[in-house]
């Protein structure tokens, strides 16, 4: 019966629905079962041929001769048990094809992205992707990894479902196998991908655009219409951006609404200098109430994302900044990932922060040479030093318990444009979102129109109010930047030089603290 050519049909087809949940090793054996089956079916095969199979190595299940009744029924059970087993997973396959699940972040080769040499930044070419839900059957985040020097933090896409079918598809990530295999599972039960928004001029943004529209070439897929370069300003096709590209327009109410009218949307344009521009598209999906923003805004809590804390690979960021000394090899806890994030997130924003200190010279360079097995990756190289006493509270006073604020190398910019920041807030803060979406760090954040303009008050209550609720100590890099190197490529602002709070009193390593009398 085993020999016969419907069974045999039946057999190949469950093993091969099983074969990509086993291991490299078993799929190569049960390769071998389905050949041997091929083989021994072909009854046109030469008396030399047939030599050759019975020379040929075999899975001993199938080749053991014996007369022994008992252990010919032991094989057909064995047998019977892998058909079961294939059917189960073609059972759990159509499952998941038609409930889609949350996507845990592990490195397989689907994670590989090969064009990670267009932009060199970490995770290279290991992208993972995950995915999750926000609001059932109309909203998902997928999330990969972006950074330097192990600060490492999220980029995401979002997408949304349609009215009438179909997705519309916000802030393109790296469209390795297994982001399109993820996104494929949604395209099965909700429709196709009928809209793409790049949504910003960044390059982070920008690289990963064009890959991921020419992956939908039926897709309208939109840009917004200011894209440009640096040093040289060329044109959007050697930017990788496909011909079939559209200029988003600049807003939903005053044209024809391109997204369709289950959206609506209001770009933000700013110059803050010389040979350079900014801009943020806010999309509102009505059925779901959720808004969309690029950059503009984002929040951060002192639990590590998702995303990190998946994979021994991701994890290892954490654990690398949450060193006090450079061999120091830290133990994998809740606490140790804790801090190495809270560090993550400090520098991140303000590259120098207020509790730590950088030294960017050959000395730490020279030292990580020595060492150039260190466990953690970078021979442990170490250019920064923290101060233990007021990191956590340096990071408190940023965090706010995941208030929402504003990236501070966006608030010089947007500083630049406070006009036009008031007028884009009058046109989002009339919708009725209950929720915020950014392509970064947490989310979502569970915020409304109110909320969502107080972000920006900084900006927006008049002449100088250029004060963010961050620690001065930690804007001071910036500050200085701006005022001095940068000086030549900002425009000057009317809302005067970026400034924090003036009573954090933190500390850099190395330096003498100020008086209890004095901090309180």
């Amino acid at each position: 019966a085993l020999l016969n050519t419907n069974n045999n049909n039946a057999i190949r087809t469950k093993i091969s629905t099983s074969s990509s949940l086993l291991s490299h090793r078993q799929k190569k054996r049960r390769r071998n079962e389905q050949l041997f089956l091929y083989e021994n079916n072909d009854e046109s095969t030469s008396q030399k041929q047939q030599q050759q199979k019975k020379n040929r190595r075999r899975p001993f299940l199938f080749t053991k001769k014996t007369t022994n009744p008992s252990y010919t029924n032991s094989r057909r059970l064995l047998l019977s048990n892998w058909i079961k087993k294939g059917a189960t997973a073609t059972a759990a396959t159509s499952l998941l094809l038609n409930t889609p699940q949350e996507a845990n972040a592990i490195i397989t080769e689907e994670s590989n992205w090969p064009l990670w040499l267009a932009l060199p930044v970490a995770p290279y070419s290991r992208r993972r992707t995950i995915r999750y839900e926000i609001v059932p059957d109309k909203v998902w985040a997928f999330d990969q990894l972006i950074g330097i020097y192990y600060v490492h933090v999220p980029i995401r896409m979002t997408v949304c479902k349609a009215e009438g079918g179909g997705l519309l598809v916000y802030a393109p990530i790296a469209p390795t196998r297994e982001c399109l295999r993820l996104l494929q599972e949604l395209i099965d039960r909700y429709g196709p991908v009928r809209k793409i928004i790049l949504p910003s001029v960044a390059v982070e943004h920008k690289v990963n655009a064009g890959p991921f529209a020419r992956a939908f070439p039926d897709a309208d897929f939109y840009i917004t219409d200011k894209q440009y370069s640096f040093p040289l300003n060329l044109p959007n096709s050697f930017l990788g951006l496909p011909s079939w590209r559209q200029p988003l327009p600049r807003s939903s109410t005053t044209t024809p609404n391109v997204l369709g009218n289950d959206f609506e949307y209001e770009v933000i344009t700013v110059k803050p200098g010389i040979g350079s521009m900014y801009q943020d598209v806010a999309v509102y999906h009505k059925s779901s109430r959720t808004m969309l923003i690029c950059d503009a805004t984002f929040a951060a809590t002192s639990t590590p994302p998702r995303l990190l804390t998946e994979e021994e690979e991701y994890v290892r960021a954490l654990l690398f900044h949450a060193r006090d000394t450079k061999d120091e090899v830290v133990e994998d806890t809740l606490e140790n990932r804790k801090k190495g994030w809270r560090r993550i997130v400090l520098l991140f924003n303000f590259f120098f922060p207020g509790s730590g200190r950088g030294d960017l010279g050959l000395q730490p360079i020279f030292d990580a040479l020595r060492t150039p097995l260190y466990k953690n990756g970078w021979g442990g190289w170490k250019p920064f030093s923290w101060n233990a006493e007021d990191e956590e509270r340096d990071f408190n006073y940023f965090a706010l318990d995941g208030k929402p604020t504003i990236l501070p190398i966006i608030q010089i910019i947007l500083s630049r444009g406070p006009a036009e920041v008031r007028r884009w807030l009058d046109v989002v803060t009339k919708w009725d979102f209950i929720r915020v979406i950014p392509a970064h760090l947490d989310a979502p954040l569970a915020i409304g129109p109110k909320e969502f303009a107080s972000v920006f008050d900084s900006i927006t209550k008049g002449a100088s109010s250029n004060q963010v609720r961050f620690c001065d100590e930690d804007v001071e890099f910036l500050r200085k930047a701006e005022e001095g190197p940068l000086n030549f490529s900002v425009y000057k602002t009317p809302l005067g030089a970026l400034r924090g709070r003036p009573d954090c009193n933190l500390v850099r390593p190395g330096k003498k603290k100020t008086t209890v009398a004095t901090r309180r």
